[in-house]
Formats: structure tokens, C-alpha cells, sequence
């Protein structure tokens, strides 16, 4: 069906996938994609600048399932995912573009589905959050507690409301109207930006289209980082520029640690002396403390074990909150090979 076109001539949609190094997951991504049925689509690989296999693994399909282009020279103030971006869009024809990362799996029949949500909300934007994949306990800790986090900073109903000012996107899985994109300039006016999905989001909200945006367990799922390092080297990119106020959240849910665990560790103590007055208090406080935090957590469709480690995950969130904001205010952010610098990506998110 991919090389399948519509009666003008044009697929439907044209699904960007940007790759830098990929080959861990790249042909799982592909294959799930190659598999879509229902729409006339085109998929394009952008290599960029890969090291590893990425580009043979694309390759090893067929012309008429995916296309592999270059990235071509990193300009200077450009991101490398923006660039490889922009040079897919370049290339595309479709009527709609899909841009999604190397690291989803796209659930049969979803690219068919998306595209006729989109056109049902009148969205000129429509972006799903994935289910998020956790294997290790780094993994099943620290992504809860981060997605709970954005859901309440990006609350998706108030995102899909058109009276709202609030703009977000998943950058791995954003679907855009041509139009839309070519008029507001794309990814070349956000060239600089590390958070380029929100900012792509803000471009088209600010300019009167309409958004759509929800969690997409139902159509894709990922899995981002499949090592600490890699978990660690990414939100550190991120996190300063998701949320306005780091270091006072970072010590709210490391305070929120602290009293759960002391509130249990009281209740043990203070029972265990034959206090059962003070145990009871302490115990129903840290019930009370726990509960709220589980009500939060559970919002990020995460699985019930998770859901539980995601308590330890609470101080490695402090952590990484702080880590990126010192990252972000040293002048240089890294990310997969490549320095960034603080002022190109703050002027870049509008901070």
C-alpha cells in the first residue's frame, strides 16, 4: 500500500521518520509501518548521519516500501532532528505529513485511523502521546513519574480546546496538514529549537488551526531509552524546557519522598515500640500521602508495577530536573553526538 497514490496523483499522507543511529529498533519501526492498510502513504527514512546499520536496515526494503534519503549538512543554529525533519518534508507528496521517530511501533490499521480522527476534529495538528514501553527499573521508576508530570502541564483537553492558549505535541507521532505546515514555515522557523514538537504546536495553535491531541495507546506505543544513559542523556535535553519552574518542582517531589517514606518508616518504628497511637497517625498520613501520589501517577497509563517502583522515581526525577537545568544554564546541551547551545534552544522554545 505504500506506493499506492490517490486520484491526484499524491499518497495521502507522507510518514517521516528522522534516524540517527537507530538500527536497535529502526526495522521493527518500519515493519509496523510498511503493514499499514486503508490510506494511500509514502514512508520516507531521513539518515542522519548514522554510524551504526540504520541505513542498511532501511535499505533492506523495498523502494516501493520506504524511500532513504540523507539529512545532508547540518546548517549552523540547526538541530540535527530538525534538519533531518525538514530535508523528509522536502521530499515528501502527501497531502499530509507524518512525523514519527525511529523508535515507534504503529499498531495495524492506526495510520488509516489517525488520519480520519484528524479530518473528523477539523485538526490541522493531530499528535499522539504513545504508550510508553519500561522494561528496566530506571525505565519502570523514572517515566511515570515524568509523564504524570506532563499530563498535568499538558493537560490534552485543554491542548485539543481552541479557546485554550495551551499547545503541546508528541514528537513521536505529530500529523499535519500540508498546508499547514508549508504556511507556517515548518521546522525552518523552529530551526534552532531542542523542544521542536511543542514549538511546531504553538506555531499552528497561534495561528488559529486547531489541535488534537491525546495519549494514542490505541495507535503506537515506544519504548525511548533502553539504557540510564540514554534515559539520562534525554531528559536532561528536556526537562528544564518542559516545565518553568525546575528547581522548585524538583524539591516539591523530592520532599514528596521524604514524607512518604519517613510517614512508613514512623508507622514501623513507633509500632514496633508498642506506640500503636502515634503508628496509627503516622501510618494514616502516609496512606493519605501515597494515595494522592498513586491518583497522579495512575494518569500517565503506565502498568501497575510501574505505577509502584514509580515512588523510587520520584528523587531520580529531582535529579534529573536539576541536572538539566545546570546543563541547560553551563551554555551546552547534548544529544547524541552533538553540543547545542542554551541560547539558540531558550530563544528557540520562547523561555
Amino acid at each position: 500500500m505504500a506506493a499506492t497514490e490517490t486520484a491526484t496523483g499524491s499518497p495521502a499522507v507522507s510518514v517521516i521518520v528522522p534516524a540517527r543511529n537507530e538500527e536497535a529498533c529502526l526495522g521493527a519501526c518500519l515493519q509496523s509501518l510498511v503493514s499499514q492498510a486503508g490510506v494511500a502513504f509514502e514512508i520516507i527514512v531521513v539518515d542522519d548521519h548514522s554510524t551504526d546499520r540504520t541505513r542498511q536496515i532501511a535499505s533492506s526494503f523495498s523502494s516501493g516500501e520506504v524511500r532513504v534519503i540523507e539529512a545532508g549538512a547540518l546548517p549552523a543554529g540547526w538541530t540535527g532532528k530538525n534538519n533531518a525533519v525538514t530535508a523528509g518534508a522536502n521530499a515528501a507528496r502527501g497531502e499530509w505529513l507524518l512525523f514519527t521517530d525511529a523508535d515507534t511501533i504503529h499498531l495495524r490499521g492506526s495510520l488509516a485511523r489517525s488520519l480520519d480522527e484528524a479530518k473528523h476534529h477539523g485538526a490541522a495538528l493531530l499528535s499522539y502521546s504513545p504508550e510508553q514501553v519500561v522494561e528496566s527499573f530506571w525505565e519502570k521508576a523514572v517515566m511515570p513519574v515524568i509523564f504524570a508530570e506532563l499530563v498535568a502541564s499538558f493537560h490534552p483537553s485543554q491542548v485539543s480546546n481552541p479557546n485554550s492558549p495551551a499547545a503541546a505535541a508528541n514528537g513521536q507521532y505529530i500529523l499535519i496538514t500540508r498546508e499547514a505546515y508549508a504556511a507556517l514555515g515548518g521546522h525552518t522557523v523552529i530551526s534552532a529549537c531542542l523542544l521542536e514538537d511543542v514549538a511546531l504546536a504553538r506555531n499552528v495553535k497561534q495561528s488559529g488551526r486547531k489541535i488534537f491531541f491525546r495519549y494514542g495507546g490505541d495507535a503506537v506505543r515506544t519504548r525511548m531509552y533502553r539504557s540510564f544513559a540514554q534515559l539520562r542523556e534525554g531528559w536532561t535535553k528536556n526537562l528544564a524546557l518542559l516545565f518553568t519552574s525546575p528547581t522548585r518542582l524538583a524539591a516539591l517531589r523530592a520532599l514528596e519522598f521524604v514524607l512518604i517514606v519517613a510517614s512508613l518508616a514512623i508507622t514501623i518504628a513507633t509500632a514496633m515500640r508498642g506506640h500503636m497511637q502515634p503508628a496509627a497517625v503516622a501510618g494514616i498520613l502516609g496512606l493519605i500521602l501515597y494515595t494522592m501520589f498513586l491518583t497522579r501517577i495512575r494518569r500517565a497509563h503506565f502498568s501497575w508495577d510501574a505505577n509502584i517502583l514509580a515512588l523510587f522515581g520520584l528523587p531520580l526525577f529531582s535529579y534529573l530536573l536539576l541536572r538539566s537545568k545546570r546543563e541547560h544554564a553551563s551554555g551546552h546541551v547534548h544529544w547524541k553526538g552533538r553540543s547545542y547551545s542554551e541560547e539558540r534552544s531558550l530563544l528557540a522554545t520562547g523561555h
